[in-house]
């Protein structure tokens, strides 16, 4: 399959325009700046999706982009909506709003997400401040966030399964799977580990090699 050139004639850009003036007001400079800051998205884009193993990001060594593929482009509206923040803090705002009304996830600018990340069905998702690794990966209706000022430390290899929840202090490892619906409120987990329950009742097992097997989203 071959991968069309979005960039090619400023079709992207102008794709991102049109969604824009469809629920806000682009002002004319924010026109005339937004086409580098799209193709500075697609360009950390494209380097994200080239480390995620699934067929609809990754075909035959080529990396896949589209606009139509919700997941992809709600990871494209995050790095282009952080790429504005805090230079044009306005525009920022209505990319991340374009995002939550397209894709319905909330993928705040200011958050720092890292570089690598994977999310395929990210609806009702809100992922809010803390410190994040590389390969982090959440499904839908998750969540990080603060509690009482304290936000999360998240190691890398991170999986978030639908409904869980990453609140307040947490100190997570490296290569831990959150189980759907686990919640974890200021509580330590330690790497190669599993989550299920809620706090105050959290339940820490080790994880081994075969946990990870279905959970295979980067290369």
């Amino acid at each position: 399959m071959s991968n069309p050139d979005y960039l090619a004639s400023g079709w992207l850009t102008n794709f991102v325009k049109r969604q824009i003036d469809a629920l806000f007001i682009l002002e004319s400079d924010e026109r005339e700046c937004l086409d580098a800051y799209v193709k500075a998205a697609f360009s950390t884009s494209i380097e994200c999706f080239r480390q995620i193993n699934s067929r609809y990001f990754v075909e035959d060594g080529q990396v896949l982009f589209s606009p139509y593929h919700s997941g992809q482009y709600s990871i494209f509206l995050y790095f282009l909506s952080h790429e504005m923040s805090p230079k044009n803090r306005i525009l920022a705002d209505k990319v991340y709003y374009l995002n939550k009304a397209l894709n319905g996830v909330d993928l705040f600018h200011e958050v720092r997400l890292p570089d690598v990340f994977f999310t395929d069905h990210p609806m009702g998702s809100v992922i809010g401040r803390g410190t994040f690794g590389d390969r982090f990966m959440f499904s839908q209706n998750c969540t990080v966030g603060n509690n009482h000022g304290q936000y999360p430390v998240i190691g890398q290899n991170v999986f978030m399964l639908a409904g869980s929840k990453i609140i307040g202090g947490c100190k997570i490892g490296d290569n831990v799977i959150f189980g759907v619906n686990a919640c974890a409120i200021d509580e330590i987990v330690p790497a190669n580990s599993l989550v299920f329950g809620q706090s105050p009742h959290l339940v820490i097992k080790p994880a081994k090699a075969r946990h990870f097997e279905g959970l295979n989203f980067f290369f």
